[in-house]
């Protein structure tokens, strides 16, 4: 479904920050019971950053195991599991919002002590401590937009060497490229 919609990053909007409260109280009304802590991650999590108008959240669950008993109560709230990506990442369940047409929201649901979520919370952290950092990531973001509108694989191919640099940082213990 979201393959097929083009890439396009819009300058920051404050907005976002609200939608995720909004979402995250969605999610933990859903399966709270589930849940060990919700984050606010990607480009719109990191104030000021130009990004792809998709509020990503990250979901730490106690058990992903439980994700036959979690994944359901989200299909209401208009989240659409997509299993194909658990090939390549087999410890995470994926959920996609589209609404009126537009990509609206991604999820990302892992075990909440797992490499995948600390690296996120690594990745945006580095960006929201350094500005310019962050900028030069929306300057490749805005470049590789352009260049890959109609190919999200090849765009977030272009953004790897740059993640890449900013994760050599990391405690060894975190492999996982967000």
């Amino acid at each position: 479904m979201s393959d097929s919609l083009p890439v396009e990053i819009v300058p920051y909007d404050a907005r976002w920050t609200q939608l995720f409260s909004d979402a995250s109280r969605e999610i933990l009304t859903a399966i709270g019971e589930y849940v060990r802590v919700i984050e606010h991650i990607g480009s719109t999590a990191v104030p000021g950053l130009a990004a792809k108008p998709v509020i990503d959240i990250l979901v730490g669950v106690k058990n992903v195991d439980d994700a036959p008993a979690f994944l359901p109560p989200l299909f209401p709230l208009g989240y659409h599991y997509i299993s194909r990506y658990e090939t390549e990442l087999p410890q995470r369940r994926y959920l996609e919002r589209i609404r009126a047409g537009r990509h609206t929201h991604h999820l990302h649901i892992v075990a909440a002590e797992s490499d995948f979520f600390r690296t996120h919370l690594f990745f945006r952290d580095t960006l929201r401590a350094n500005p310019a950092l962050a900028a030069e990531y929306a300057a490749l973001k805005i470049r590789l937009a352009a260049q890959y509108r109609t190919d999200r694989a090849a765009y977030t191919d272009g953004k790897s060497a740059f993640i890449q640099s900013v994760l050599k940082d990391l405690p060894a213990e975190n492999t996982h490229q967000p």
